[in-house]
């Protein structure tokens, strides 16, 4: 079998879907499957990867919606030389230009691919119903209806990283009427093994730690994450209780929303800002923190949560966050019951009690979590087989 990924960006920059294809990509070959990607990137683009599969670059698109017609012209020529389309996201041109692809195909009376659409979070209620983002809303109800239902009922399948998913997404539009719709979970790759290395790195880009214990926030530096919650709760924390860990954010810090949270935390010395964190820099600062937290507003799956975990760190999220059941379950964490400051307060001082030999236990409970839910080999295995049966 030979499979098509079809993705806007492969830059890790622009955040999870590009990271889950480079994690499950190896797992997929090994069991016979050849795999390829397209996507709207330049191609001089260095994403500062080495990618061991072919990547398509035909050149960004314009606006947000990334609209570039070279896909649906590379689409037409190309299409047929694969067994399986994989769609990744929605509201950006390239699912229209396979949508217009198959339907092309099917007028010359072809044998036409298997097109499936991986939302990636992308049809969660949270998106419509927030109030920060009435436009927004507006503007995907629109293309909704002219677009993306055309898109989602026209595919042979919408496969889900979580149970969770798969049920917020029936939720969000009229005409939601896709033919099948299937969970084939998701999953990380195995850290590398702890070493030196890794604690050094991350100590040479957060001097300031100087090997206190610390807490670890990961991720965009985004409205949605609740990094302006988190920080106001620590920062009520720290005043009453001195001696709990440090808060490290790790993060792109180029925004006006970052630099306000930068602003925010500016008078507490023990909220360390490092900006974005990759390599060994990202796995010292995973492997030697006490808890991973993300307090987000929505999160579709979080691999940096799973990445903690597989490193055999709790976690704190809330129940925007589409696993946390999983985590909760597995006792991989804290699920807080409600966002905002007061529950995240109360959480982290419950934490803050804990012994050393309790935090070591909870970090074991949420490795053997990720181990059952989230092991990437295994997921490469359902994938296929859910693939094959199509």
């Amino acid at each position: 079998m030979k499979i098509l990924r079809i993705i806007s960006s492969m830059n890790p920059k622009n955040g999870g879907p590009s990271q889950g294809i480079r994690n499950i990509n190896p797992h997929i070959r090994k069991l016979g499957i050849e795999v390829e990607v397209v996507c709207m990137d330049n191609c001089m683009d260095n994403y500062d990867v080495n990618d061991d599969f072919v990547i398509h670059k035909i050149g960004q698109g314009r606006s947000s919606y990334q609209y570039h017609p070279p896909l649906f012209d590379w689409l037409k020529e190309n299409a047929l030389n694969f067994d399986v389309l994989i769609v990744h996201g929605l509201w950006q041109y390239h699912n229209l230009a396979v949508y217009r692809t198959i339907k092309f195909l099917k007028k010359k009376s072809r044998i036409v691919p298997k097109v499936v659409i991986i939302p990636h979070g992308m049809l969660d209620p949270y998106f419509q119903k927030d109030s920060d983002r009435k436009w927004k809303a507006l503007r995907n109800e629109i293309v909704w209806q002219l677009i993306e239902k055309k898109c989602i009922n026209l595919a042979d399948a919408i496969l889900f990283t979580c149970q969770e998913e798969l049920r917020l997404a029936a939720t969000t539009f009229k005409g939601y009427h896709p033919k099948k719709t299937i969970n084939i979970g998701y999953g990380i790759q195995t850290p590398p093994q702890n070493s030196q290395e890794f604690k050094t790195a991350f100590e040479q880009k957060c001097i300031t730690i100087q090997g206190n214990k610390y807490w670890l926030f990961l991720s965009r530096i985004h409205e949605k994450k609740g990094v302006d919650l988190l920080i106001n709760a620590y920062c009520k924390l720290a005043v009453n209780k001195s001696t709990i860990p440090d808060l490290v954010i790790a993060g792109p810090i180029a925004s006006n929303y970052a630099q306000e949270m930068i602003a925010m935390a500016s008078k507490n010395s023990k909220i360390h800002f490092l900006g974005m964190l990759q390599g060994a820099e990202k796995w010292g600062a995973f492997y030697n923190c006490e808890a991973y937290l993300l307090p987000s507003h929505q999160e579709n799956f979080g691999i940096a949560i799973v990445e903690a975990m597989a490193c055999k760190k709790p976690v704190v999220i809330s129940k925007n966050v589409n696993i946390w059941k999983e985590v909760q379950a597995g006792n991989g964490g804290w699920i807080l019951n409600e966002l905002n400051e007061a529950e995240i307060y109360n959480v982290l001082l419950a934490i803050s009690y804990l012994s050393e030999t309790q935090i070591i236990q909870k970090g074991v409970a949420a490795y053997e979590t990720f181990q059952t839910n989230f092991n990437v080999q295994d997921r490469a295995t359902v994938l296929v087989k859910v693939l094959n049966q199509l």
